[in-house]
């Protein structure tokens, strides 16, 4: 199994690097377009947008581990290890808690959202959107996942304000 999910990682991390290379191109055949041939860009600016968005959603869903995640560390490494644990469990249920009431909202929200397409390529606002609906069900997985391990034990080490992933 672990040799699935890493390469299932892998193909998720080759996902954000394609939409960072196609956000890239698009950025700059806008910059070329307006300024060297004074050509409207509303086309390459789209598409920038339109790959920020997934690549945001899509990385923060599968290519980011806990470990990378943005977190008050500071906060976090003043206690034990015991309090730690308190902590991350009732994070992670808040956490299950909010997205999984505004799941049925959303998806509720994307697919009405099939009547509206984008101004210059005219895809449909559902499809661009359904990423947000992958995100939620990712983290709504991640969560549980990590509230059962926080709930059996698991072992954490010390908090390490000077580690790079610490978010500091």
């Amino acid at each position: 199994m672990s040799r699935v999910a890493a390469w299932l990682y892998r193909r998720a991390e080759n996902v954000v690097a394609a939409l960072l290379g196609v956000m890239f191109v698009a950025f700059i055949a806008t910059i070329v377009a307006r300024y060297v041939f004074s050509y409207p860009t509303g086309r390459m600016s789209e598409i920038t947008v339109i790959t920020w968005l997934w690549m945001v959603l899509w990385g923060a869903a599968f290519v980011l581990k806990e470990d990378e995640e943005i977190r008050f560390d500071l906060v976090y490494s003043a206690f034990g290890v015991r309090v730690r644990r308190v902590m991350g469990i009732i994070a992670s249920i808040a956490l299950l808690v909010l997205y999984g009431v505004s799941l049925p909202g959303a998806y509720k929200y994307v697919t009405f959202m099939k009547v509206e397409r984008t101004d210059y390529l005219h895809i449909r606002l559902d499809y661009l959107y359904s990423i947000y609906l992958i995100f939620l069900v990712a983290m709504l997985i991640r969560y549980a996942a990590l509230l059962w391990l926080e709930l059996r034990g698991r072992k954490q080490g010390e908090a390490d304000p000077a580690k790079v992933s610490s978010g500091l």
